[in-house]
């Protein structure tokens, strides 16, 4: 069988074909409503549409969603908000997921070791997190990640993500100022970082060919990609 990777759909709104992982389906709801299939399991006819908020609210816009199920739906004005809190609320369940599966970690000491230690797989700082804290994990992000390029240390780029704020952490984790964790080795940290990479493509912002893409202001797609800008 196929692994979802390689799984090809049309985008309703622009036409092409994309890797599912680049997509989010939609389903029509039992009251004839368009809704989020963020886990692509729903039964029942779907509609592809290019993982990109600003893809959703065009594709309301433009009527995508009657136009590829070929009958009258109702289309929340603010499917694409609903959509992006669909996301949020998807990776803050797999983040506590990681957590009680021993594959997570907070607080500013035990992250920094983590970095310094090369244990982690993902950075996270919440958007609302002090400049100053923030720029002493991606110093010591930037490091690691730097020492892997080079080759003086083993292992891949370690991802940073902004993606919810301190109460959103702390209400996910039963936690109180969560401001810095870190995602560490394990099934269930993996899925939560492949859940933070899409909610990451989601809220960023293409250009206009859409061959790359800025980050969303509070959000941080990768440290390599910060130096860069």
């Amino acid at each position: 069988m196929a692994r979802r990777e390689e799984t090809i759909r049309m985008c309703a709104l622009t036409r092409l074909e994309r890797p599912v992982g680049e997509l989010i389906r939609f389903v029509l709801g039992p009251d004839g409503t368009i809704v989020p299939d963020t886990e692509a399991k729903a039964e029942g006819r779907g509609v592809w549409i290019t993982l990109s908020h600003a893809a959703v609210e065009e594709a309301v816009r433009k009527k995508a969603f009657a136009r590829s199920l070929k009958e009258n739906v109702t289309v929340p004005p603010d499917l694409a908000d609903l959509t992006k809190l669909r996301l949020e609320q998807r990776f803050a369940a797999s983040l506590a997921m990681a957590r009680k599966a021993g594959q997570f970690t907070s607080g500013g000491m035990k992250v920094k070791s983590a970095i310094e230690a090369g244990q982690l797989i993902a950075l996270l700082t919440a958007t609302d997190a002090a400049e100053d804290g923030r720029n002493k994990m991606l110093g010591a992000l930037r490091a690691l990640n730097h020492a892997r390029r080079e080759g003086s240390a083993a292992g891949s780029q370690v991802p940073h993500f902004e993606l919810l704020s301190s109460v959103q952490l702390g209400l996910a984790l039963g936690l109180e100022n969560v401001i810095h964790a870190a995602l560490m080795t394990g099934a269930a940290a993996q899925s939560a970082l492949e859940k933070a990479k899409r909610l990451a493509r989601y809220t960023a912002i293409p250009t206009d060919d859409d061959t790359d893409r800025r980050a969303a202001p509070g959000v941080l797609l990768s440290v390599e990609h910060d130096e860069r800008r």
